[in-house]
């Protein structure tokens, strides 16, 4: 029956929807009431393949950031690109959507646990765990799930593997596209760290103006080493040290009250 079919993960499909369905009609009242969602763009996400894709983007909270994605990936699909207005849109019958996340976050609590099952492909960071710096070896298994994922559908992911601005990309990203030759769409974000909690989840700030700017996708050479490609993936989600010096010159020079 069609209500019991699973994904290539072997969850559950309406377990999938609802929580999208609940949890976004949840969070688009705080996305449109409570702040402003401003998207340019998002037509793009239109034309794109059902599968082989991968979406690049900076990173500002663990879960506001995803949200704000499915939103605008769903409402665009349904013809309504750059707005968020109509939440019809949360009935998008896409399914093979997913995310890639931290499995230290997700599993933080029952929240995150829940909102797992919304298409997260978790994975243990190498360098990372517990708040402190550590080094282990990249699980064979995870990357296999993500090889899945991308096969399979659209795959969101922040190349920084942290919420904090101007990081390092991670080199795994790059391996990624080089392995599977995906079409690569970077996306830019603002405001979600002035209006809400690093977890996304509590709001700090109302009537925040939370930006999502769409890019075309990149032309990338698949013959290029993978540092190449990442730094064309990081100047494209633009996260590179110029534009940290231009954003700090900007904050610099922006008079104040």
């Amino acid at each position: 029956m069609p209500l019991f079919k699973k994904n290539i993960f072997g969850q559950y499909l309406f377990v999938k929807r609802f929580i999208i369905r609940l949890f976004g009609t949840i969070v688009y009242f705080r996305f449109n009431w409570r702040n402003r969602p401003t998207i340019e763009g998002s037509e793009v996400f239109q034309n794109l393949p059902d599968q082989n894709v991968i979406i690049v983007s900076n990173h500002q909270t663990y879960f506001a950031d995803v949200s704000f994605f499915y939103h605008a990936i769903y409402a665009a699909i349904a013809g309504h690109p750059n707005s968020m207005k109509y939440p019809g849109y949360l009935f998008c019958k896409k399914h093979n959507l997913y995310y890639v996340a931290a499995e230290e976050t997700m599993k933080s609590g029952f929240l995150p646990k829940l909102l797992s099952l919304s298409g997260a492909v978790t994975v243990n960071r190498t360098w990372r765990a517990n708040g402190q710096n550590v080094r282990r070896k990249v699980d064979k298994t995870e990357t296999r799930n993500i090889d899945k994922a991308i096969q399979d559908g659209w795959v969101i992911t922040f190349p920084q593997g942290t919420t904090k601005p101007y990081a390092k990309g991670r080199i795994g990203t790059a391996i990624l596209i080089k392995k599977h030759k995906p079409v690569v769409v970077p996306v830019v974000i603002d405001g979600f760290r002035t209006a809400f909690d690093k977890k996304g989840l509590k709001l700090k700030k109302k009537k925040t103006k939370l930006k999502m700017r769409v890019k075309q996708p990149l032309k990338i050479d698949f013959d290029d080493t993978v540092e190449e490609i990442l730094d064309q993936i990081m100047n494209a989600i633009e996260q590179t040290p110029d534009h940290d010096f231009m954003g700090k010159l900007e904050n610099a020079t922006t008079p104040t009250n």
